[in-house]
């Protein structure tokens, strides 16, 4: 498990431990966000079992060499990146470091070792500014518009290619804005969330009307679960998948705001700003294909799951922004 101690990371690998299965974490701790965030994460983890750590970065080829030859995985759940849109349009570099070459490493390393199956973490942002929703896997008309997005679609390039040559099982699962518990601060409910509980204005970008699908981690889990059980390869067939993860039902930043007041019961004092380069106007997860194959089904209602993230934040005690 790559990225084991943030935010989806940490979820998943309580969910695979509480299975049963043996776990190994690999995360380089970061400082995107407070490292310390990431090491309480690790903590909540290991109540749910005890699993190696590795503090390595997926940059560094020799490092990951040696996690493979110590634990041997016969699967890999790839969550590790660099995140977040408007960061990557200041540090493009740095996100085509990690997001490209760092999952080429493990492409590599997974490709010699043998690997059974690799699951890669992308996103929705690989749909980027198209004008046809919901947003279906089959869609030709891909536009990211961040680097962000770009990295993640060269990944998943990338990723057809060793399943190609290689016969790799590799299912790229697109994930659409994911809130819960442990949610990085500097993600659109954390933040609100923090500056309404502090009494503070919350920056809203543009007129309040694009659109997020947003998913709780709870069922993104279940949908990597469902990956981690699904056999991509047919036979003459390249074994590659790609599946959408996420609610199907977009909620307007206006409508966000109205249900987070509702979850604090506080009144939001807004702070409109102009639209941000790199935003889409929507996003929108087409899930036929992952119902009809994964058996993915979202159950988590957006104002059960809002309120369940405040309550979180009141009890975590994770500082305000």
């Amino acid at each position: 498990m790559t990225g084991g101690a943030g935010f989806i990371g940490s979820h998943m690998s309580e969910a695979l431990l509480q299975s049963g299965v043996p776990v190994a974490i690999v995360d380089n701790l970061t400082d995107f966000y407070a490292p310390e965030w990431k090491r309480e994460n690790l903590k909540e983890v290991r109540r749910s079992g005890e699993f190696q750590f590795y503090e390595a970065d997926i940059c560094d080829a020799v490092a990951m060499q040696k996690v493979y030859a110590d634990f041997r995985p016969t699967v890999l759940i790839h969550l590790a990146a660099r995140a977040g849109v408007r960061p990557s349009i200041e540090q493009p570099r740095a996100y085509e470091q990690t997001n490209v070459s760092g999952t080429f490493n493990l492409l590599e390393i997974s490709r010699a070792a043998g690997l059974r199956k690799f699951i890669f973490g992308s996103s929705s942002s690989v749909y980027g500014a198209t004008s046809r929703t919901p947003f279906s896997e089959d869609q030709a008309e891909l536009r990211p518009i961040s680097p962000y997005a770009a990295t993640k679609l060269a990944g998943e390039l990338i990723c057809y290619t060793y399943a190609h040559l290689n016969r790799l099982p590799i299912i790229c699962l697109r994930f659409f804005t994911v809130y819960g518990p442990r949610q990085r601060p500097d993600l659109a409910i954390h933040k609100f969330t923090a500056r309404m509980e502090a009494g503070k204005a919350i920056p809203i970008f543009g007129d309040g009307q694009s659109g997020r699908d947003y998913t709780h981690v709870s069922d993104i889990v279940a949908g990597i679960l469902s990956a981690v059980q699904y056999d991509p390869g047919k036979e003459g067939a390249v074994p590659f998948e790609v599946f959408n993860l996420g609610n199907s039902h977009p909620i307007k930043l206006s409508e966000l705001v109205g249900m987070l007041e509702k979850a604090t019961g506080r009144k939001a004092e807004l702070l409109v700003e102009e639209a941000q380069p790199g935003d889409v106007p929507i996003t929108w997860a087409d899930l036929r294909k992952a119902e009809r194959l994964l058996g993915y089904r979202p159950r988590v209602r957006m104002q059960e799951g809002l309120n369940s993230f405040v309550n979180w934040y009141r009890e975590s005690g994770v500082s305000g922004q």
